[in-house]
């Protein structure tokens, strides 16, 4: 759904530096050169934006609204 936080591993904050890897992404930068540029090097940390699936537009349709 959204990006963890910290990193589950290490307990590194890197939630912060998620709209700056996609703005990368989205000007074609590859991946690699996306987490180097963000500051990510640790491989835990890596894994935690490479593995991340955005899944938030998926639910929104079944979240009901509550008055």
């Amino acid at each position: 759904m959204l990006i963890p936080v910290r990193c589950y591993s290490c307990g590194a904050v890197i939630a912060d530096r998620w709209k700056q890897y996609t703005e990368l992404l989205e000007q074609g930068k590859s991946i690699e050169d996306s987490l180097d540029e963000v500051g990510l090097e640790r491989y835990c940390c890596r894994r935690m934006y490479v593995s991340h699936v955005e899944l938030l537009e998926e639910v929104v349709p079944f979240s009901t609204y509550r008055y």
